[in-house]
């Protein structure tokens, strides 16, 4: 990945990550919830994890081959559980979509425990 790819994927991780944990702090009537439920499960009840980062692709016009192609490439070097069968298309969304997501929940709990830690 060239250079400026990275810096555009440093930013567009940033504000994924910026949105979900506003979205789940509000949800969650704040950091300290937010932060337990998410650690505990990442799809339950107001955090919904895959559900943001599939509407987080589409606003971001990442739903498609190329999108993920481009998620891919930026996380070539992480790990993902399972690999879906089905047409190589929606294999590479669901892989991108899983990468994603993982990082994004990886971020956003280190975000949360840095706010709760200057909170006290």
């Amino acid at each position: 990945m060239e250079l400026h790819e990275q810096r555009l994927f440093e930013t567009t991780l940033g504000a994924a990550v910026e949105r979900f944990r506003e979205r789940i702090v509000q949800r969650n009537e704040g950091m300290e919830r937010a932060l337990q439920r998410l650690h505990d499960d990442p799809e339950g009840d107001g955090i919904w994890l895959g559900r943001f980062v599939e509407q987080f692709f589409r606003d971001e016009l990442l739903d498609n081959t190329a999108g993920a192609v481009y998620i891919l490439q930026a996380l070539e070097r992480r790990a993902v559980a399972g690999v879906p069968a089905g047409r190589v298309g929606d294999v590479l969304l669901a892989l991108a979509r899983a990468a994603f997501a993982d990082l994004v929940r990886a971020k956003t709990i280190e975000s949360l425990e840095q706010g709760v830690a200057y909170a006290q």
